[in-house]
C-alpha cells in the first residue's frame, strides 16, 4: 500500500537522471504529504520523446461515465497490485495498452500495522524514487482531459515487513528503457520487473501523526520523530 508521497525539492536532478526530453510541468511545487486525487509528476514515453508531466493520483479508466463515477473510482485505484493488473478491470486496459509510466517522489509514508505509527520511507542513499506506474487518460463529460495514474505495489521487502505486507515498486535504471517501451520486453520480463526493491538499499523511521492530515504539508513531517 502506498497512500502518501513525499515529493522532490525540485525535479532538476531526475529530469538529468531519466534525460527528460520534454518537461510539460512548468512551475513545480514540491509537497511533503502528497495524497490520492493530487498531481504528481509522471514520467511517460510519449512518442519517442521521455516527458515529464503531472497527473491525479488515482487511475480513472477511459470507460468511466461522470465525475462522480470518476471521484468514486480514483479513490479506490491509487494502487495496482502486480499479481492482478493484466486480470482487474480498473488496470487491465492500461496493461495491454502498455500505458506505463514512473511515478516519481523522495520517499513515501505507511502506517505500521500494529499500531498505526507513521513510518517515512526512502532510499538509502535518499535519492529520488522511480516508482512503477500504469496511466490512462479520460475524457469527462464537459470535455475536461484527466489522466491520471496509479502505482503498482508488490509484496514487501525484508526491511519494510514488519511495517507493512505491501510496498510500492521501485524501478533500477537498468529497467527504465523496458518499462517504457524504448527496447523490447516481452510480458514476461515487464512482470519479472515488478519484483521488491532490496531492503539494503532503503531506510525507514518514525514521523509525526500530523501526517495523517492531509492539510499538513511542511518539511518537518518528512523528519525523524521520536
Amino acid at each position: 500500500m502506498c497512500g502518501r508521497a513525499k515529493l522532490p525539492d525540485d525535479v532538476s536532478e531526475i529530469k538529468l537522471d531519466l534525460k527528460i526530453d520534454f518537461d510539460e510541468i512548468g512551475a513545480y511545487q514540491p509537497r511533503w504529504n502528497a495524497a490520492p486525487t493530487t498531481k504528481l509528476p509522471v514520467v511517460v514515453a510519449w512518442n519517442g520523446r521521455r516527458t515529464l508531466t503531472a497527473m491525479r493520483w488515482g487511475l480513472v479508466p477511459g470507460t468511466t461515465q461522470s465525475w462522480a463515477q470518476a471521484r468514486k473510482i480514483g479513490h479506490s485505484t491509487i494502487n495496482a497490485r502486480a499479481e492482478s493488473i493484466d486480470t482487474r478491470p480498473a488496470f487491465r486496459s492500461a496493461w495491454t495498452a502498455g500505458r506505463r509510466c514512473l511515478v516519481i517522489a523522495d520517499g513515501y509514508y505507511e502506517w505500521r500495522d500494529a499500531d498505526k505509527q507513521p513510518f517515512a520511507i526512502a532510499l538509502a542513499n535518499r535519492g529520488p524514487m522511480t516508482m512503477a506506474g500504469l496511466w490512462e487518460t479520460w475524457t469527462a463529460p464537459d470535455g475536461a482531459v484527466v489522466k491520471s495514474f496509479a502505482i503498482i505495489t508488490t509484496v514487501a521487502n525484508e526491511l519494510l515487513q514488519p511495517l507493512h505486507g505491501r510496498m510500492p515498486v521501485i524501478l533500477a535504471p537498468e529497467h527504465w528503457a523496458g518499462w517504457f517501451g524504448e527496447t523490447a520486453a516481452h510480458e514476461t520480463e515487464l512482470k519479472a520487473m515488478l519484483k521488491p526493491f532490496p531492503g539494503a538499499g532503503m531506510a525507514f523511521w518514525p514521523v509525526d501523526r500530523r501526517i495523517g492530515n492531509v492539510r499538513n504539508d511542511s518539511p518537518d513531517l518528512f523528519a525523524p520523530h521520536a
